[in-house]
């Protein structure tokens, strides 16, 4: 088979920031001594007009060439303080009040440890492209401080002379937030949070937001949906952590704007890497997932947010992929049926992508598997974070070839193409 490995590969950057808030405990109240937050914020009131005029002046010497609307921020952050503090804003001056919001940010570089495990789908907008050419969409898993996985977009075009050009990411990254920042805790229910208004997708991070999130949103595997109606959503189901336990969410949206996070309920979420079909099959939703951290299963569902045990149709067989197998990201539909890609751990924990066809209306039924794996950890792929490991989270299809990013090593991304005919002749 005639795989083509694209040149380009995408790293860790420590100097993709973000500005988070800092969190402190308030405390105080009811007789109780000042908390360090009231501490804080005492000390900037205490301060002389010049006083706080110079110290702002050296923090946005700092850092406001570093973000987008500086300033902005820190007045957010400070209405949240306000509110939580019942303080008198309209006692306050614009210096203090911008101080007193720097107290309560600091940056985060989101992606400094790892840049991984992507996910294609085609773009919401197609207007001017070129005939042979598809505008895309990426996610991907950015890993940055504490180990805390956030989920990073990449826009970019690719043609069907296996080329792909990324469109740059701007000079500032900013978060999604919940209509501002918020300190207390967000109930485990769905959460929406919203890309900042100046902001493009390509310099968009969704962070963590609910204490089920809390550890890290990994491993999102996102398709475009198209419903019963004829209408278009974008829904990427990912691995919510906490530190202790996981449990699969998903995040939907039609306009890459407003994001929904929903938690699934059902025996089946929770587990990891569970990936949907691009459409209803049957009149029922479906899922590839992996239920019992070795076998892959068929999942279906009367609901988007409910899934309970399915049927198993995949175990490991050949020698790459004895240890387990499981899904490189949601089925695409062919004439032949729907081709879904697979990860596999062999001897020495080495990880390698292969290939099955599913039955078009009963995807229960496996037509054909790859015997031997069409992309596999080596050389160059072998080294990083996490060694002899290549896992992809979604492939696309454009004409008669398959355009697959891929994690390499828990580090880096890479990609390739490979023709559809190959690979279905391969099985």
């Amino acid at each position: 088979m005639d795989l083509f490995n694209h040149r380009l590969r995408l790293h860790a950057d420590p100097s993709r920031v973000v500005v988070r808030p800092f969190h402190i405990a308030w405390g105080g109240g009811n007789g109780a001594p000042p908390s360090r937050t009231e501490r804080l914020v005492g000390e900037v009131l205490a301060m002389t007009p010049q006083e706080a005029r110079d110290q702002l002046e050296t923090v946005l010497k700092d850092f406001e060439a570093r973000h987008w609307q500086t300033r902005r921020v820190f007045m957010t952050r400070y209405d949240q303080i306000e509110d939580l503090l019942k303080l008198d804003g309209a006692a306050i001056s614009d210096e203090k009040r911008q101080l007193i919001g720097a107290y309560f940010c600091h940056e985060y570089s989101y992606a400094a440890a790892a840049l991984m495990n992507p996910s294609a789908v085609p773009h919401f907008d197609q207007t001017g492209i070129q005939p042979g050419s598809q505008r895309i969409l990426m996610s991907m898993r950015a890993v940055g401080e504490g180990h805390i996985s956030s989920v990073a977009f990449r826009e970019g075009i690719i043609n069907d002379q296996n080329q792909l050009r990324l469109a740059p990411e701007p000079p500032f990254a900013t978060a999604t937030d919940v209509h501002g920042w918020g300190d207390d805790d967000v109930p485990g229910g769905p959460v929406t949070v919203h890309r900042h208004r100046d902001s493009t997708l390509s310099g968009t991070v969704i962070f963590p937001i609910t204490q089920a999130q809390s550890k890290g949103l990994e491993d999102m595997r996102i398709v475009q949906f198209t419903h019963d109606d004829g209408a278009l959503e974008w829904i990427g189901t990912y691995t919510a952590y906490d530190g202790s336990g996981i449990q699969s969410e998903l995040m939907r949206t039609r306009d890459f704007r407003a994001f929904d996070l929903v938690p699934m309920t059902g025996s089946a979420a929770r587990n990891k890497g569970m990936a949907l079909f691009p459409r209803k099959v049957a009149g029922q939703y479906m899922m590839i997932g992996r239920q019992d951290g070795e076998n892959l299963f068929l999942l279906k569902s009367d609901s988007l947010t409910h899934w309970d045990e399915g049927e198993k149709i995949l175990t490991p067989v050949y020698p790459w992929e004895l240890v387990q197998i499981g899904n490189c990201g949601p089925p695409i539909e062919t004439d032949e049926g729907w081709l879904l890609l697979t990860h596999g751990v062999g001897a020495m924990r080495k990880y390698s992508i292969g290939a099955a066809l599913l039955d078009k209306d009963d995807p229960s039924k496996v037509l054909g598997r790859t015997k031997q794996p069409i992309l596999a950890a080596k050389d160059q792929d072998r080294e990083g974070y996490v060694p002899n490991v290549v896992y992809s989270c979604g492939a696309i299809r454009h004409g008669d070839s398959l355009f697959l990013p891929y994690g390499i090593a828990d580090s880096s991304i890479g990609f390739a193409f490979v023709k559809i005919s190959e690979l279905l002749a391969a099985m």
